[in-house]
């Protein structure tokens, strides 16, 4: 997973919100203003604000090509922003993409509940996803033990008291990207390191 290492270029993101009139806070007028798109990458979760092509109208919540021939939607990437950046409404959709990623990589994600191992001789890996307490951590170790699990589903009917493992992962990824100081990155790249 991450584990701190710098952020990689972005290949495809996913749309949190569209601003056909830029931000609010700028001081040029209305019909000055470019449309912006504030998105969130598919690999590393780094947060962009991206100009979309001229005439396209980017609909919330689906993912979007930044590099190649098959950019038909985003014209250029702006920049990095932070969680504090966000609009209101890319705040609100942010979970529900991060949700979109978790599932369509469930392979990929699935491998953090099969090879979680101690961060220290005190804490785990898995104690990090929210609601996951000591019970719960030798739980998914003692199953696991049986076998890896092979896919959510079978997490979930294997050990009880995980139900959705996609909205555990969403969370603590959400977590990492909100806080840029949050101590164990797991999922992320560290956005202070560019």
């Amino acid at each position: 997973m991450a584990s701190g290492r710098s952020p990689r270029r972005e290949e495809t993101a996913w749309v949190l919100d569209y601003l056909p009139y830029g931000h609010v806070a700028d001081s040029m007028g209305r019909f000055q203003k470019r449309p912006i798109v504030q998105s969130v990458g598919e690999r590393d979760f780094v947060l962009m604000e991206m100009t979309p092509k001229e005439g396209v109208m980017p609909e919330i919540g689906v993912k979007v090509m930044l590099v190649g021939k098959d950019r038909q939607v985003i014209d250029r990437v702006n920049r990095r922003i932070g969680y504090e950046d966000l609009s209101q409404g890319a705040r609100v959709e942010l979970p529900y993409a991060l949700q979109k990623i978790v599932l369509e990589r469930e392979e990929f994600y699935l491998r953090f509940f099969n090879e979680a191992g101690p961060l220290t001789t005190r804490m785990h890996a898995l104690e990090l996803l929210p609601g996951i307490g000591k019970k719960l951590m030798w739980a998914v170790l003692n199953e696991r033990k049986k076998g890896p699990f092979n896919s959510f589903e079978d997490l979930s009917e294997r050990v009880k008291g995980i139900y959705n493992p996609e909205k555990l992962l969403a969370k603590r990824i959400e977590d990492e990207v909100a806080d840029d100081r949050i101590k164990y990155r797991i999922f992320t790249a560290d956005p202070r390191r560019r």
